[in-house]
C-alpha cells in the first residue's frame, strides 16, 4: 500500500444537504433581452425606432412666433400735430404804431413735445417774435397761449396790392425740425391790415372780412437740412 487510504463510501445523507452559493451572477440584461420572445423584441425596437424620429422631426421644426409684436407707428413730425388758433389783439396801435401784440392758442395733439420760434410774418418788410420771449416745450394734449409782437421795419418792402396773413415759425420735436408758414383768416388779415395801415400811411385799406373773433392758421412746411 502506498499511503492511499481505503475508500471510505459516500454517505448518502449528504446529497440531500444545500450548499449557499457565494459570488453568484445576477440575471444580466442582455440575458433578459436574448430570452425575450421575438414579437417582444421586434415592439421594441420599432418603439424606440419611431421615438427617435419623432425626437428628430421635433428638432427640426422652427421655433414657434412669439407674441405678435404691435406695429410700429412712426413719430410725426412737428408740423403734422401742431395748430395755431388766432385769439386777437393783446393791445391797441394807439402807443406803438409801428408795432402790434397778436394773440395766439398753440396746441400740440399727439407725440413728443414741440417747441417753437416765430420767425417772421409773412413779408420782408415785417418782423415777428414771442413776446416775452418763450422757450418752453409744449406737451402732447395741451394748449399754449402764446403773444407774439408784429412790427414793421420797412415799408417800402411792403406789397401794397396783396394781403399778409402769415405766420412763419420753426417747430421743434425729437423727430424733426421745421419750418412752417400758418395762414390765417378771420380776423387776423383785418387786424394785420390796420397795423400795416398806421405803420405806412397812406396804405390803402381793405374791405373788412370780419366774420368771427379767433380763426384757425392753415399751414405749409417744410423740412430743415
Amino acid at each position: 500500500m502506498t499511503g492511499i487510504g481505503p475508500v471510505e463510501p459516500v454517505n448518502s445523507s449528504d446529497a440531500q444537504e444545500t450548499y449557499e452559493v457565494i459570488g453568484a451572477d445576477t440575471p444580466r440584461l442582455t440575458d433578459r433581452w436574448q430570452a425575450a420572445p421575438p414579437r417582444v423584441r421586434r415592439a421594441v425596437v420599432g418603439t424606440a425606432v419611431l421615438a427617435a424620429t419623432t425626437a428628430a422631426v421635433i428638432a427640426l421644426l422652427p421655433p414657434e412666433d412669439s407674441a405678435p409684436t404691435s406695429t410700429l407707428v412712426p413719430m410725426p413730425g412737428p408740423a403734422n400735430v401742431t395748430t395755431f388758433r388766432y385769439t386777437g389783439l393783446a393791445a391797441t396801435f394807439d402807443s406803438t404804431p409801428a408795432s402790434g401784440l397778436f394773440r395766439f392758442a398753440v396746441t400740440v395733439h399727439s407725440g413728443p413735445p414741440v417747441t417753437l420760434r416765430v420767425t417772421g410774418a409773412g413779408a420782408e418788410g415785417l418782423t415777428a417774435r414771442i413776446s416775452p420771449a418763450q422757450n418752453s416745450a409744449i406737451d402732447a394734449g395741451t394748449t399754449h397761449r402764446i403773444t407774439v409782437q408784429i412790427s414793421v421795419a420797412d415799408c417800402a418792402r411792403l406789397p401794397r396790392d396783396t394781403r399778409h396773413p402769415f405766420l412763419d415759425v420753426t417747430l421743434r420735436n425729437t423727430r424733426a425740425i421745421q419750418r412752417h408758414r400758418f395762414n390765417f383768416g378771420g380776423a387776423y388779415p383785418d387786424d394785420l391790415s390796420e397795423l400795416l395801415a398806421r405803420a405806412c400811411h397812406p396804405l390803402p385799406p381793405r374791405p373788412s372780412t370780419r366774420p368771427q373773433a379767433e380763426a384757425t392758421g392753415r399751414a405749409d412746411s417744410q423740412n430743415m437740412d
